[in-house]
């Protein structure tokens, strides 16, 4: 009678984490190696048979290309690589993007109290000239 598993996991697990598969783990090198091996292959079957030579599939190669556009491969395309940014230049592109839309609410309040200063002066008026009419005699 085989012996009743509790779920548990224990350090006696006969699987052995060693055996385990791993994540492959591709250079940036490699990935635009195979892209430009992938693009030059024009003969039938020639792109299918890379794939299957290292044992990739088509959507590595969709991611590949992906990075490779946002310039994630450029350092090994000739392209310099982008600068990371520091904590003050994040800190200040930040308080640029706060101030401008604080400028755009400003510009929208100065809108506001320039109609309804206007609106105010318009019923000054309508009221002035309501009091200075004669009412109507019977």
């Amino acid at each position: 009678m085989p012996a009743l598993d509790d779920g548990l996991v224990t350090s006696e697990d006969p699987v052995d984490p060693a055996a385990r598969p791993q994540r492959r783990r591709f250079t940036a090198a490699f990935k635009v190696e195979v892209l430009a091996a992938y693009d030059a292959a024009t003969g039938p079957g020639e792109k299918g048979a890379l794939l299957r030579k290292h044992g990739l599939y088509s959507s590595h190669l969709v991611e590949w290309r992906k990075a490779q556009q946002a310039g994630a491969l450029a350092g090994l395309n000739g392209l310099p690589r982008p600068a990371k940014k520091t904590t003050e230049q994040l800190e200040l592109e930040k308080l640029r993007r706060v101030n401008e839309r604080l400028e755009r609410e400003l510009a929208k309040n100065k809108a506001a109290l320039t109609i309804m200063g206007k609106a105010h002066e318009l019923l000054e008026l309508l009221s002035e000239s309501s009091a200075t009419e004669a009412p109507p005699t019977r």
